[in-house]
């Protein structure tokens, strides 16, 4: 009776395996133990298996990459042959030169390629008559040295009275002849099995400096070649690899692009600029970044392609790879040094490297990203750099509760930081002071008769020294729903009026969509400095309407890796710049900013001046009665009106408008008052009796009027 019961269990390290019942007898004896481990692979799996193994090492990429430069070497040294021997360089110059319908160059490349055939052909004949002629001119040869070589052994008979003298020259080229050939066979065997590896070396060495650097597959994470080197050929790749048609069709008649500039080095990084095919423009481009960096293996915020003078010329930059790494460095003024309003303040460095201010004489800007990217330190820099000038009034509204610019409290003539609808309010309160303001500055342009605000009326302390504002978290403050439609109007009028009138006003913000921010808020801000966004909405209300259809995106930084980095617009003459901002820290134990608002309060002190708008009343020129100010200074005489001029300077030194005043614009300003001005031999004068008549006749009016 054959044995049906079920499979054992296991146990310990034994497999397991699911009990079934048998269906039908078992035809054979049953030995009982326990199922083992799989029987071990076969030779040829076990080989396999090995060969995978090794192939994975380093080391054995390392060597298949280095066995790889062999043949791309033979390649290369092929192609450059290939080149050499045949006109292939110059039908690529002259296709060049008819695609792009210059002419002049096309007729000097047919030039040129005509020369080379002729030169090429001659060389060809050349190479098949000169063997023919010295096999023709061999029995001559060897018949002339016979002879020499007699005569010199006659002479050395003659000279020793020895006929066997003669033999001698013959006997000392026999036994060169000897020599030379024991050398050769001694050495033959050796450079015969040395010449294959000289060989080898050569195309290695060859191939080791083509670009790619070997076959992709030998490459590693770690090897140091990997990367690979910008430079014509490249980018020439990275366009094709676009698939873009007029690209393709372009590349693929083997036409060189045009290099108006070629690539060269530009600070931490190469610059090129490219004249495109025919129906490509630098925009399209610029439209498939992404797409492009991966063709110049680097991250998409380190290729930065732009339209040049043309739209079909692009303007391209590309990052060393890992550039942004290296961060900004070190605030310049963090120990020493003053800033000025009507200067750039420092800011960041442009990612070529280049230190880059902020502007803001005449300027409004607006800061936003995402929480924890940068804005609120880039608000710190710039008002850091507002803050040592010592003419500087500087106001800070935070609607939120946070430390952020606590350190510059001291500083402040304005300083409001809480959520409460109470603080909201005071934020309300201080922008209608603010737009008050405004329209004051506005009556003291026109009395001093300027477009805006210059450095020296700054600073002559007659109520229009710079004023930074900073509205952090604005749209807390924008969607309050007591005082946020109040605010939002108040904004608007700040930055559309302001900024000639030496006020700057920075609002910063997480969210600039049409609700948490006035789109005349954002169309009125010069500045913009945008840190990584979410979308293209963010992007355009930051850097500018058409900013990410462009390629100016903001979108492309990432959160986190790229925190302080910062794509801004209206810091140069460039529509958009990567900047790594500097960074200025408040925390506890390593506060940077404290000692920069201390040394500015020391410079105010030195210049015996109070902290800008917390001084009391402002030094403003009050308005003058130009009838009542020469009613002083005439007698009773008759004056020249170009010296009348000079009696009103005397009077108001101050009063810009007297200062700039001419003789012409007097006679103008006292017809329009009803005095009249006399001539006297072509000399215009003023009658003091008429003056008081015309005073007389406005307080008449006056008096009528307040009856």
């Amino acid at each position: 009776m054959a044995d049906q019961r079920p499979w054992p269990e296991d146990s310990g390290d034994e497999r397991n395996l699911p009990a079934v019942r048998a269906t039908h007898d078992i035809d054979q004896d049953v030995i009982e133990g326990v199922v083992v481990d799989d029987p071990p692979p076969t030779g040829a799996a076990r080989v396999v298996h090995v060969v995978r193994v090794v192939a994975q090492h380093e080391h054995a990429k390392a060597a298949g990459r280095h066995l790889g430069y062999i043949p791309l070497g033979a390649a290369v040294v092929a192609r450059r042959l290939w080149v050499s021997r045949t006109a292939a360089r110059y039908e690529t110059w002259l296709r060049m030169a008819e695609a792009t319908g210059n002419h002049e160059a096309a007729l000097e490349w047919e030039a040129r390629l005509a020369a080379f055939r002729k030169d090429r052909h001659q060389r060809r004949v050349d190479a098949i008559r000169v063997p023919v002629e010295l096999l023709l001119h061999l029995p001559k040869l060897l018949l002339g040295l016979v002879l020499v070589l007699a005569a010199i052994g006659t002479l050395m008979a003659i000279a020793t009275g020895h006929i066997v003298e003669v033999a001698v020259p013959f006997k000392v080229v026999a036994n060169i002849a000897l020599w030379v050939a024991v050398v050769f066979s001694v050495s033959w065997g050796p450079i015969v099995l040395g010449l294959p590896w000289i060989a080898l070396g050569a195309l290695w060495w060859a191939g080791r400096g083509a670009a790619g650097s070997g076959p992709v597959w030998a490459r590693t994470s770690a090897d140091p070649d990997a990367d690979v080197s910008i430079d014509e050929t490249t980018i020439a790749k990275a366009l094709d690899a676009l698939r873009i048609p007029q690209i393709t069709a372009y590349l693929k008649d083997r036409l060189p692009l045009q290099y108006l500039v070629p690539c060269r080095r530009d600070g931490r990084g190469t610059h090129a600029v490219i004249r495109l095919p025919s129906g490509v423009t630098a925009e399209r481009i610029a439209r498939r970044r992404a797409d492009l960096a991966t063709g110049l293996y680097r991250l998409a915020k380190e290729v930065w392609p732009t339209t040049g003078s043309e739209a079909g010329i692009v303007d391209l930059w590309v990052a060393d790879k890992g550039a942004l790494a290296e961060g900004a460095g070190p605030y310049p003024l963090l120990t020493e040094g003053k800033a000025d309003f009507f200067k750039p303040v420092p800011f960041g460095r442009t990612l070529r490297g280049d230190p880059i201010g902020a502007p803001l004489a005449e300027r409004n800007t607006i800061a936003g990203g995402m929480p924890g990217q940068g804005k609120s330190s880039a608000a710190r820099v710039i008002m850091a750099g507002a803050a040592l000038d010592p003419t500087a009034e500087l106001r800070i509204w935070v609607p939120d509760t946070n430390f952020d610019f606590e350190a510059f409290r001291p500083r402040c003539s304005r300083y409001v930081m809480g959520a409460e609808d109470e603080f909201i309010g005071q934020i309300r309160d201080d922008l209608l002071e603010l737009r008050a303001e405004v329209q004051t500055r506005g009556q003291l342009l026109i009395d001093y008769e300027v477009p805006a605000v210059t450095r020296e009326l700054a600073s002559a302390g007659v109520g229009l020294h710079p004023l930074a504002c900073l509205l952090e978290e604005a749209h807390v403050a924008i969607m309050h729903p007591v005082y946020g439609k109040e605010i939002s109007g108040l904004l608007v009028d700040i930055v559309k009026l302001g900024r000639k009138r030496a006020i700057h006003l920075i609002v910063s913000t997480q969210a600039p969509t049409k609700d948490s921010m006035p789109r005349d808020v954002t169309r009125n801000c010069s500045n913009g400095i945008a840190f990584a966004v979410g979308d293209h909405v963010a992007n355009d209300a930051l850097l500018g309407q058409g900013a990410y259809a462009a390629g100016h995106r903001a979108t492309e930084l990432i959160p986190g890796t790229d925190r302080g980095t910062a794509l801004v617009k209206g810091f140069s003459g460039e529509r958009s710049d990567i900047v790594q901002v500097y960074f200025l820290d408040v925390a506890k134990g390593n506060d940077q900013v404290t000692p920069i608002i201390v040394r500015s309060l020391a410079e105010i002190a030195r210049l015996g001046r109070p902290v800008p708008g917390t001084g009391g009343a402002r030094a403003a020129i009050q308005a003058r009665d130009l009838l009542a100010d020469l009613d002083e200074v005439l007698g009773a005489e008759r004056v020249k009106l170009r010296d009348v001029v000079g009696l009103l300077r005397g009077l108001a030194p101050a009063w810009a408008r007297y200062q700039q005043l001419t003789a012409a614009q007097l006679a103008r300003d006292l017809a329009a008052e009803g005095v009249r001005v006399v001539n006297s031999s072509g000399t215009p004068l003023l009658d003091p009796a008429d003056l008081r008549r015309a005073l007389a006749a406005r307080a008449t009016a006056d008096l009528d009027e307040d009856k």
